[in-house]
């Protein structure tokens, strides 16, 4: 095999490809033999079949198969072997093929830099601790003891009224008739909440246990039997039980019900809890601090490919016009992104820093513990999308790298209170808040710009829609070919 590299511009390569003809005969000559032994025809014992038979019949599919195979193990090789990292799909170009021919090739690749890491230990970040104080924590428990449902059956004079439990069985009719599912047994409703059918436990108050009570409702747009929607209906309802919320009283036994020791052991999860909760939104703090000084490293030449790949996500959902106004913020966005990723990228790299595969399923697990009776759906999406696994793949990598960074940087760790971890993410939120309107301020800035060049009287521009910014992606870089044959 005969490569030649040609540096066209910058990053842009051009790898001249020359494989000699004999050795595409030999692959096929193999490929022949290794079929040979499955194929059935008419008149030949199996295994028996001539090659020249078998050139005929599976010739021009078999050569497919194998420049195919040829490609993808030479292409490989000659990027590897020129140390050349492909950012972006390379295209290949096939300049001359077919069987008793030399493959010649061409493969068009933009090169991914090489990056000259400076020290990162001179890296200045905050590190929070946030104090919590036990009025915080006492605060915390009382809401969940609220959000607990406790109910003390009462005696039969009982008035039922709202927040009460009341347990009622139900007959359903539309018109006098029957329908399917219109029969309840022992269902509980807590009154006020309004969560059955609209305007259907606010005609259970004032009733006693073991009265009877005509309901008339409106049933709904979501109800099961289409035919019966939006028709009224009469629910015969006996009350069977009420029963009146309790207040929960905070003891070792409520702490107990909650899975703590006792009730000093509840106080010390839910102090970790509350702290755990602001270290999160904290940490994203520390970690846009890292990015802002990895930013400042110089690296002389950027892929353009990968800039203007950027620049399509910055500007998803703009319009056409709005794009060409904001060219410049978008490019610098974009090149600024694209660099602090390669930045990383090298570092992980350099540092030998790898995703293992039980990683991600730990995270696919962690996600569907989140997400409970939905686990199926959940599954079904990461079987179907593997971009989807990738991003997992390139979060956690991501994640791993800044830690990394984080153990050999300056760390300033300061004790906070909670007012004051509230006030930073506040300041922190109006200034990303701001970040994202520089783009429509700017669109506003040149659309008026505009009118007073042109004196146009058009209408105004609608208010576009700021994109999200997504995270930058961190996965290591891979191609696939495109052939396009002359």
């Amino acid at each position: 095999m005969k490569i030649t590299v040609e540096n066209k511009k910058g990053l842009e390569k051009n790898i001249k490809v020359l494989i000699d003809k004999k050795i595409i005969s030999e692959h096929l000559n193999s490929k022949y033999e290794e079929i040979k032994k499955d194929v059935a025809i008419k008149g030949f014992r199996p295994g028996k079949v001539p090659t020249e038979i078998i050139k005929r019949q599976f010739g021009k599919a078999l050569y497919g198969e194998v420049i195919d195979k040829v490609l993808k193990e030479s292409s490989a090789k000659a990027l590897e072997e020129n140390k050349i990292k492909p950012a972006g799909q390379p295209k290949i170009d096939l300049k001359s093929f077919g069987e008793g021919k030399d493959l010649e090739y061409i493969i068009s690749v933009t090169e991914l830099p090489k990056i000259e890491l400076s020290s990162f230990n001179n890296i200045k970040i905050n590190e929070y601790v946030v104090k919590i104080g036990a009025e915080e924590t006492d605060k915390r428990i009382h809401q969940i003891a609220k959000s607990q449902n406790n109910f003390k059956e009462v005696d039969e004079s009982h008035v039922s009224k709202n927040e009460d439990l009341v347990i009622f069985d139900y007959k359903a009719t539309v018109e006098g008739k029957d329908f399917k599912g219109n029969e309840g047994k022992a269902v509980q409703l807590v009154l006020g909440k309004d969560l059955f059918i609209k305007g259907f436990d606010r005609q259970l108050v004032g009733l006693k246990k073991k009265e009877n009570k005509k309901v008339e409702v409106t049933l709904p747009d979501n109800f099961p039997e289409k035919n019966l929607i939006n028709k009224k209906a009469i629910f015969e309802c006996n009350i069977t039980s009420i029963k009146k919320p309790q207040a929960i009283e905070i003891n070792d036994e409520f702490a107990k019900s909650l899975g703590a020791q006792d009730l000093n052991n509840l106080k010390e999860l839910i102090s970790k809890q509350i702290n755990e909760e602001f270290k999160n939104s904290l940490d994203t703090i520390s970690k846009k601090q890292i990015l802002k000084q990895i930013e400042k490293q110089k690296i002389d030449d950027l892929p353009k490919n990968l800039i203007d790949e950027e620049i399509k996500i910055l500007s998803q959902g703009m319009k056409e016009e709005e794009i060409n106004k904001n060219k410049n913020i978008l490019e610098n966005q974009a090149t600024k992104r694209i660099k602090t990723g390669l930045i990383l990228n090298a570092f992980g790299e350099q540092n030998n820093i790898k995703v293992s595969q039980e990683e991600v399923n730990s995270e696919i697990q962690k996600q569907l513990r989140m997400m409970p009776g939905q686990e199926k759906i959940v599954q079904e999406y990461y079987q179907k999308n593997p971009g989807a696994i990738d991003a997992i793949r390139g979060s956690i990598y991501e994640e791993k790298i800044i830690e990394k960074i984080k153990k050999g940087a300056k760390v300033d760790k300061k004790e906070i209170t909670k007012k004051e971890a509230e006030k930073i993410l506040k300041d922190e939120n109006e200034e990303s808040l701001n970040e994202k309107k520089k783009l429509s301020d700017h669109s506003h800035d040149h659309k008026h710009e505009g009118e007073q060049k042109t004196k146009s009287k058009k209408k105004p521009l609608e208010k576009k829609k700021t994109p999200k910014k997504p995270k930058p992606s961190l996965q290591k870089t891979k191609y696939s070919k495109k052939v396009s044959k002359k």
